[in-house]
């Protein structure tokens, strides 16, 4: 695996949750396969005095149990020898022109800061990162959704921080766009030309993206009960799975040609007027229930959580895209929190034949299908009826399956790995671009306008179950199912 350029990797933020779950045990990855220059180093930054051994202290903590079988003793020493760490507060001057000698002054070398902090220390940090010339050319800012609380404060904090970094230097981070099977679903549209004759209106009856999760909000009560299921998936991860569901082909795989496309998409999505929210949207809000038999809190009784919230932590929604190639098929959207199982993917279920010579089976609503499994387990199956041994013509649903893990045995980077490796390298086409951003706010701002002025109060579910039965409803009446329900 070719290296990175030299770099320093700065995570603001650096003794939270995100950092310690997801972004150093990714770049412990990508240093043990040696995708990491031997000249890069990795500086956390919080507002503990921990010093180096604290933190180095808290990662044998936190980090290390999470690499399981991929921690390896040699490996893990060299790794923190990268490592540094340094007090710093947002809001001091100073605190930043320590950083500034730490890292010091040789700006051919690729400087990375990635903010994993609340979106309004954004602004603040990175003013202060112009203050001491961390916004040369070599310098990239990396920015975590949610992207502000709604279209004015995202474009607040867009337009701040464009004032002090050109937008090749911003990265605005959607984790989902660096999953392998994400890209697999690219490969899968524009490297066959078995799917593209088949992908549009008149051979696709309907599309379902869901992403569930069993976790609650767990420490992130305070955060999750201002932001909820809309602004923190919906706006985010499942627009971003949508465009590329139905974008056209880009002429190229470059960054911008490819973004220039999602963006047509988001343009295309119908607006919802006030009718369309109260009748194709579903909000929901988990009660006590049980995963996998262990009993659970619900949402209210959650560590910092309003006990008379009405913060949702479910969505479903019918979406549409209103172009040639879409028209008519409506786009179902579904995300939520303490639900029966941990899945995302994508559903596209095709249209029936046009004359039945076979009785379709018992309870099977759709008998071709392309699911795209993008978690846990990353697979593509596509779904088709096949004749039972024996005399009679009974048709059973059966597949073909590309297991990923099972075909390929080349080892698989993390989301979060693979789109670090691209921030070092000055790759954009995985990240959302300003523009998009914009786009996508606009078509969800009318929803939680209509949310707030009707006072829709979110449905109820029992933790561990599919949520509202208002979700099953949406579908039923356009005469389908959700996926795990066929």
């Amino acid at each position: 695996m070719a290296t990175t350029p030299a770099f320093d990797m700065v995570f603001f933020g650096g003794t939270g949750d995100l950092a310690l779950r997801k972004l150093i045990p990714s770049l412990y990855q990508a240093h043990k396969a040696g995708a990491l220059n031997d000249d890069g180093r990795i500086v956390a930054l919080g507002r503990k005095a921990f010093g180096l051994q604290g933190y180095l202290a808290l990662l044998e903590e936190r980090v290390r149990p999470r690499l399981g079988v991929d921690y390896d003793e040699l490996t893990w020493s060299s790794f923190i020898k990268r490592l540094h760490y340094q007090t710093l507060d947002a809001g001091n001057l100073p605190d930043f022109e320590s950083l500034a000698a730490l890292l010091g002054s040789d700006h051919g070398r690729v400087t990375v800061c990635y903010l994993a902090t609340a979106p309004q220390l954004f602004i603040p940090i990175c003013r202060q990162l112009a203050a001491i010339g961390l916004n040369h050319p070599n310098a990239r800012v990396v920015l975590e959704k949610p992207l502000g609380h709604d279209l004015e404060s995202s474009n607040a904090i867009n337009a701040a921080v464009g004032q002090w970094f050109e937008e090749n230097q911003i990265y605005r981070i959607d984790h989902y766009l660096g999953k392998e099977s994400v890209q697999n679903l690219m490969a899968v549209r524009f490297g066959n030309t078995l799917f593209e004759p088949l992908w549009r209106r008149e051979w696709i009856d309907n599309v379902q993206i869901t992403i569930a999760e069993e976790l609650g909000v767990e420490e992130r009560g305070e955060f999750y009960d201002r932001t909820g299921a809309l602004r923190d998936m919906l706006q985010s991860h499942l627009l971003q799975l949508l465009c590329i569901v139905a974008m056209e082909p880009p002429a190229s795989l470059s960054e911008d040609a490819i973004r220039d496309e999602k963006l047509k998409v988001l343009k295309s999505l119908k607006p919802f007027t006030p009718e369309d929210v109260l009748s194709k949207t579903v909000r929901g809000q988990y009660r006590s229930g049980a995963i996998k038999g262990m009993p659970v809190a619900g949402y209210r009784d959650e560590h910092k959580v309003a006990p008379d919230s009405n913060t949702e932590t479910f969505v479903a929604m019918q979406a549409e895209v209103s172009n040639w190639r879409w028209a008519g098929v409506p786009f179902f959207l579904r995300t939520g929190k303490r639900m029966q199982e941990r899945v995302a993917e994508i559903v596209i279920n095709f249209r029936d034949v046009p004359h039945a010579l076979f009785p379709m089976p018992i309870g099977l609503h759709s008998a071709n299908r392309l699911v795209i499994r993008l978690q846990p387990k990353e697979s593509v199956r596509l779904y088709f009826l096949a004749k039972e041994p024996g005399d009679a013509m009974n048709l059973q649903s059966t597949y073909l399956n590309l297991d990923f893990h099972t075909m390929f045995q080349a080892r698989w980077a993390d989301a979060y790995e693979r789109l670090l490796l691209d921030v070092i390298r000055g790759r954009l086409a995985l990240f959302m671009r300003r523009d998009e951003q914009a786009e996508a706010w606009c078509w969800v701002e009318p929803i939680l306008a209509c949310w707030a002025q009707h006072a829709i109060a979110p449905k109820t579910y029992t933790a561990g179950s599919w949520g509202p039965a208002a979700s099953s409803g949406l579908l039923s009446r356009a005469g389908i199912v959700w996926h795990e329900e066929s």
